[in-house]
Parts: structure tokens; sequence; C-alpha cells
């Protein structure tokens, strides 16, 4: 009779533990924000990874649409001069007023290169192959580490959150995004090789914080591109809890193809295919940082 009473004991503990996610930590449930009251002010958050291809657009992007469709008005800005995000959210660029602009001329209202989205509540400003121009232009301006947080000053009032998705680079254009931002989120793929940038890049943020803008603070690290199928994949992944534990986000992003499939089509993974689990990741993500603080 003991015994069965202990093992009854024993079963109801385990029923009630709460599974291990990827990350090999409990993995919780994050409950669906509230809805907001009012917007604003925004928090700005940059999107870094020097590495290019570790999934820093498909992150902007779909992460965007994510927090809209809880209700936030979102600002997603396109500071890459190759223009993906614009491209994937089926923004064309040529003929529009793009960031670049702006950054030339800060004189200039920044609500002129804002443009609306398919996605409620998820608005974009568009970049195109003239960003690449701007730190040759911008190199011997006063204070040009700060052109990008005064531009985004003028309307930072009208949105709860400001998501830059930066080029592959550690450059003038990125330092910007750094210094106008209030977090950083870095995303990593799943591979050896982007593990090797990462120290570099925190060496920048603490730079960054040391020198520009005191406050910004780390979101978090997230892993993309993971395929729990690979050992490789979930050996990365675990050496990256190892260095830098509550750091990385619970939330990880799977391979898939519907990635590219969402992006030709224009539309964000949770619009293109809500009930994937691609897209319920992405909002997974989204109810990760409103419990986490990273968004309101």
């Amino acid at each position: 009779m003991a015994e069965k009473a202990a093992k009854s004991r024993a079963k109801a503990r385990k029923a009630d533990e709460t599974p291990l996610g990827p990350t090999g930590r409990p993995y919780h449930g994050f409950p669906t924000p509230e809805p907001l009251a009012s917007h604003g002010p925004a928090r700005i958050i940059a999107l870094c990874n020097q590495k290019g291809g570790v999934g820093k657009t498909t992150t902007s992007i779909n992460l965007a649409a994510a927090l809209a469709e809880y209700g936030r008005k979102v600002l997603a800005v396109d500071f890459d001069p190759q223009g993906a995000l614009s491209a994937g959210l089926g923004i064309q660029t040529h003929d529009v007023t793009t960031i670049y602009d702006l950054l030339l001329d800060t004189k200039r209202d920044a609500h002129e290169a804002i443009v609306h989205t398919s996605v409620d509540g998820l608005d974009v400003m568009p970049a195109n192959i003239d960003l690449s121009a701007a730190e040759v232009h911008l190199v011997n301006e006063v204070a040009r580490e700060t052109i990008l947080a005064r531009v985004l000053r003028q309307v930072a009032g009208e949105y709860d959150v400001i998501l830059i998705d930066c080029q592959p680079s550690l450059g003038l254009l990125t330092v910007n995004a750094l210094t106008a931002a209030h977090g950083v989120i870095i995303p990593l793929e799943c591979e050896f090789f982007a593990l090797r940038g990462v120290a570099l890049l925190i060496e920048t943020i603490d730079k960054v914080r040391d020198r520009l803008n005191p406050s910004i603070t780390m979101d978090g690290l997230l892993a993309t591109m993971y395929d729990p199928r690979t050992l490789h994949s979930r050996e990365v992944l675990e050496r990256v809890v190892e260095a830098f534990g509550d750091d990385v986000l619970e939330t990880v992003i799977g391979r898939t193809v519907k990635f590219p499939d969402a992006s030709v089509s224009g539309v964000p993974i949770t619009e293109f295919a809500p009930e994937h689990a691609a897209a319920q990741a992405y909002l997974r993500l989204a109810r990760e940082l409103v419990a986490r603080g990273a968004v309101a």
C-alpha cells in the first residue's frame, strides 16, 4: 500500500513539473499580454549581429508582426542597405523617402518616411541601396553616432516598440542603432561559426554603453535556425546556454522553408501560415519579451 502511494506521489510530482525546452530549461507558457490603454513612448530595440544570414531580418519582420498582433503599435526600421526588411513586407523602396534621406537631413519630418503595411499596427521606415553611402556622408558630422536617435525621437511617442534591423557589420550605422536603442536582441544561428563573433559584438555593445549610451541593456540572445534532428544544432545551443545563461531567450526559432516563402509573398509568417510552428514561435517570443519587461 505504501509503495503504491509513493508511486502515486511521484507521478503527481512529475505531472506538475514544467517540461524542458530546447535550451534545457523549463519551458514556460508566457501569458497573452494585456491590451494597452494608450500607446508610447516606444522602447527601441536593435537586432544586431555582424554575421550575416543569422535571422536578423526574419526576426525583425516576424517579431514586429507578432507584437502588432498583441495590440502593440510597432515601427520597424530597415537599417540595412540590402533593404530586405522592406522587401519582406512588400514595400517598394524606389522613389520613396527612406531612412537614408532622414539621416542626411535631420530637419526633415521623419513621418515622411513611414509606410503602413498590410499588418494592422505595423509601420516601416524603409531603406534601399542608397543607405550604403551613409557612413561616408556621416563620417564628418558632429555627434555622428547620435543621428538615428535624433530621427527616431520625432516619432517615438507614437509607438510602443521600435525595432531596428541592423546590417551585418559593426560600422557607424550599427553604432548609431546601438546608441539609439534601449535594448539589444542578438539573433544567433545554431551553427558553430555563428558563435565566434558574439564576443566581439558584446564588446562593441559594452563600449557603446561606456561611451555613448549608458542605459542600453541586453534583452537576450535568440537561437535561430535550430534543427533538433542534428547533434550539431543541439550542441551549439547547449554551449550558448552555458556561456550566456539567462541572457539566452527560452524561445527558439526552428529552421523552416516557410520563412523564405513568406518573404516572397511580402507578408510575415504570422499572416502567411498562422498555424505553423514558426508563426507560433514568434508569437511566443513576443509574449516572452513582454513577460521579461523588454516590451510594454
